[in-house]
């Protein structure tokens, strides 16, 4: 079933990645005529079995900007955050190049979604029940993100990860990616203390 699910997420990757390549294309020309800076955005997660990669983004903010005041928390006015970060940020378009990431067999359509590598602690000291959401590849979306993405907080979502792992099927993915649209629409949870770059 699992090997299902893999090749689900490599054909999808796939098409998706052909088909929105237009869209991809002209959100990276806004990008660079909006601060000639870098189109993308790298930054090192925890994903199956701990393992470290580099989660794909459209950049959003302007370069540099961990190394400004505020650091990896960011808000909704957060004076870091470009113009068409503003946009991208709130259709959730910016995290559209982790297709790639889905592509690569880092993550998957729908599972956990990777914490930082240091975030809410470093990420070989987390307790033993969090390592079950370690066990799958993380997701582009999951079941605490149609829950309350940024609204709550991380112990909260890993609770909901743990779950998803343990009873993980196909119906619950297709359940997952339809409330993910709903919740995209709504635009709610793009923002909260909780949140982080």
């Amino acid at each position: 079933m699992i090997f299902l699910k893999h090749f689900f997420d490599f054909l999808f990757s796939l098409i998706l990645i052909i088909v929105s390549s237009p869209l991809l294309l002209s959100i990276s020309l806004f990008i660079k005529l909006d601060d000639g800076g870098k189109v993308l955005f790298f930054q090192e997660r925890v994903g199956k079995n701990r393992k470290v990669f580099n989660i794909i983004k459209f950049r959003t903010m302007v370069e540099n900007a961990t190394n400004m005041k505020g650091g990896y928390s960011v808000s909704e006015n957060d004076p870091r955050i470009t113009k068409i970060g503003q946009f991208l940020r709130k259709t959730s378009l910016d995290e559209l190049p982790q297709l790639i990431n889905v592509l690569k067999g880092d993550m998957s359509f729908i599972g956990p979604r990777p914490p930082l590598t240091f975030f809410p602690k470093d990420y070989h000291q987390y307790e033993s029940w969090v390592l079950e959401r370690f066990k799958m590849r993380p997701g582009i979306t999951g079941l605490a993100q149609v829950n309350g993405r940024n609204d709550i907080d991380w112990y909260e979502r890993f609770k909901y990860d743990v779950e998803y792992v343990k009873n993980w099927t196909f119906k619950t993915d297709l359940k997952l990616l339809i409330d993910t649209l709903k919740t995209i629409l709504s635009k709610k949870g793009v923002y909260s203390k909780h949140n982080k770059l």
